[in-house]
């Protein structure tokens, strides 16, 4: 069967997208890597050197993990994002994790803009914040969304 390993985002500022997705989402660091390379083969873009850190469940390391990727100065261009080619964000990342905990980390950090919210069939929370690089992130409580259901 396969499985989905990682998503990658490219990020602006490595520092303050790991403050969001690794202290108020709460995903672990599982490697942190800084590459001096080019990747152009790879990513359709050159690059000298990329940091790459994997975040993720430490109980599920080969699984439901997000790459940050800092491909470097002047490597991604803002104005037209061309096919194929790395660009900044996707549309939704999705995280179960205790809503109103998370909530809360995200606000004593000044990220995640203006939470989004509303309650579920099941009785849980459910809301939207924005990553710093404009990516919204869904918040699901714990056990309550199952796409087997």
């Amino acid at each position: 069967m396969t499985t989905m390993h990682h998503a990658g985002l490219c990020v602006r500022n490595m520092e303050e997208s790991l403050r969001f997705y690794r202290d108020c989402i709460g995903l672990a660091v599982l490697a942190d890597k800084v590459l001096h390379a080019d990747l152009e083969s790879l990513l359709g873009v050159a690059t000298e050197t990329v940091r790459t850190v994997f975040l993720g469940d430490t109980g599920h390391p080969d699984s439901g993990i997000v790459e940050l990727l800092d491909l470097g100065p002047r490597t991604i261009d803002e104005a037209e994002p061309q096919p194929g080619l790395p660009t900044r964000g996707v549309f939704l990342l999705s995280f179960q994790v205790d809503v109103p905990t998370t909530l809360s980390r995200l606000e004593a950090s000044g990220l995640g803009g203006t939470p989004r919210a509303m309650s579920t069939p099941g009785g849980g929370i459910a809301a939207t914040v924005t990553d710093p690089d404009g990516v919204m992130v869904e918040l699901l409580s714990l056990g309550e969304l199952s796409v087997m259901k």
